[in-house]
């Protein structure tokens, strides 16, 4: 049986594609404050309470959520998320939702992420901005998870027989398609065994459930293929590392607000804003963009990774990149913030990249000129003479300046804010104090 794409608009919706396809489970999904996936499923008898008044669930036990004395958490279910998963047999499918977490009084959250992006989409709808994003997630294929072993030696564009994911990423294609999502196309990357599906722009919420399902439907594919599909930043030195590369524009009454065929580079007064309120804010973000310790290890010149502070037209060494205007297709106008890497948390990236670019418009910062050199290959010297600064070079600068950050603690709430910077010092101490084999190699023979 085909699986089908519904588009469900309300509970009753559900409940009826629930009976009609026989659905044996529907799975409840939500996120804890990294981006990591929580699940669970109920049965179709358990949906109408469900909808009515939640799901129960113990927070204490979710990173970043709450205290065990306030553990009570309800799970809400998105109708509109409704779809049954691809990977699952079909004679008996099973479904899911995304979920929107309350506290037992209706109340939502702070700690929950989809909440958070909700409410930076509001701030923005009452200036009458709806965000659309684009996001390239870019991953490894490996022979296990045990080790970065690599199944192909495979560059940028390669076919078969170079290119041996190929069926891999066929399958991965089907099974998005199988789930609503559009696939405007897919690739070998650079880095051997590495590959790129891209999908089609949409509102900011809905393609954050969409990386969401993206990254599960990518990893259960590759398991059946017997493989490992991997988001780490940089799995393997002195290759290039994956990104997460975010398209971004606002549309105000159905038209782009970032074209004006009046300005420079036909970029709107309220473009250039938001670029420049990116920049600004953007080594404050760091670590919710690039939140890993592996991830600084991606963020190093020579290996396509933008480190320096600065936007360009078509220069990919810049922070931001403006793509190519093409005549005609006004509504294509964006904006490409290059440093997020794919083990973010989305609602949270998209959140504080909205709320930065929104800052930089209310309070009409100035754009500098874009920077067309290669960055890469400037001097300490150039660098100054363009005002070009670098994003943070590990998890500890990025975690201090995001601590420091007013924007950053308004936009995401006192609970979340702190519930990060608590998770992420966390981290940085057990990275601090581990012995490397880098260390046992260096200084074992010598010392």
């Amino acid at each position: 049986m085909e699986t089908p794409v519904f588009n469900c608009k309300n509970a009753d919706d559900v409940m009826k594609a629930v009976k009609d396809y026989n659905v044996s489970f529907v799975q409840f999904w939500f996120i804890d404050i990294l981006g990591v996936l929580k699940s669970f499923q109920i049965v179709p008898s358990e949906l109408e309470g469900a909808f009515e008044e939640g799901m129960g669930f113990d927070g204490s036990s979710i990173l970043g959520f709450t205290r065990i004395q306030e553990s009570d958490m309800v799970a809400f279910p998105d109708p509109t998320t409704f779809q049954l998963v691809s990977w699952r047999p079909t004679e008996r499918p099973v479904a899911r939702m995304f979920c929107d977490i309350k506290n037992p009084d209706g109340s939502p959250f702070a700690g929950d992420p989809r909440h958070i992006l909700k409410k930076v989409l509001q701030k923005a709808a009452e200036k009458g901005y709806t965000m659309y994003v684009g996001p390239e997630l870019e991953f490894f294929i490996f022979a296990s998870s045990s080790e970065p072993k690599i199944i192909d030696v495979g560059g940028y564009f390669d076919a078969p027989p170079l290119d041996l994911g190929n069926d891999i990423r066929r399958d991965i294609n089907f099974n998005l398609a199988r789930m609503g999502i559009q696939v405007e196309y897919s690739h070998h990357e650079v880095a051997p065994s590495q590959h790129e599906i891209d999908m089609r722009y949409q509102e900011a919420l809905k393609m954050a459930d969409t990386v969401i399902t993206y990254k599960v439907v990518v990893k259960e594919v590759a398991r059946k293929h017997g493989t490992y599909a991997s988001f780490m930043p940089k799995p393997i030195f002195g290759v290039n590392g994956s990104g997460m590369h975010v398209h971004q524009s606002l549309f105000k009454n159905g038209k782009n607000s970032f074209f004006d065929p009046g300005e420079e580079y036909n970029l709107s007064k309220e473009c250039k804003a938001y670029i420049a309120g990116l920049l600004k804010h953007a080594p404050e973000f760091a670590v919710i963009t690039n939140p890993t310790v592996n991830s600084y290890k991606r963020l190093v010149p020579g290996y396509e990774a933008p480190v320096y502070v600065a936007w360009a037209n078509r220069n990919r060494s810049a922070l931001i990149r403006v793509p190519m205007y093409k005549p005609g297709k006004e509504a294509a106008t964006r904006i490409e913030l290059r440093n997020p890497d794919p083990s973010c948390n989305p609602y949270l990236a998209f959140a504080v990249m909205l709320a930065a670019g929104l800052k930089g418009i209310e309070d009409g910062y100035q754009l500098d000129r874009p920077v067309e050199e290669n960055i890469f290959h400037m001097t300490e010297d150039e660098m100054a003479k363009y005002k070009i600064s670098s994003l943070p070079g590990s998890l500890k600068d990025a975690t201090d300046l995001f601590a420091k950050s007013a924007l950053m603690q308004e936009t995401l709430g006192e609970h979340l804010h702190a519930a990060y910077i608590s998770a992420k010092r966390k981290e940085w101490d057990e990275f601090r104090i581990h012995v490397t084999d880098w260390e046992t190699y260096r200084y074992l023979p010598t010392l």
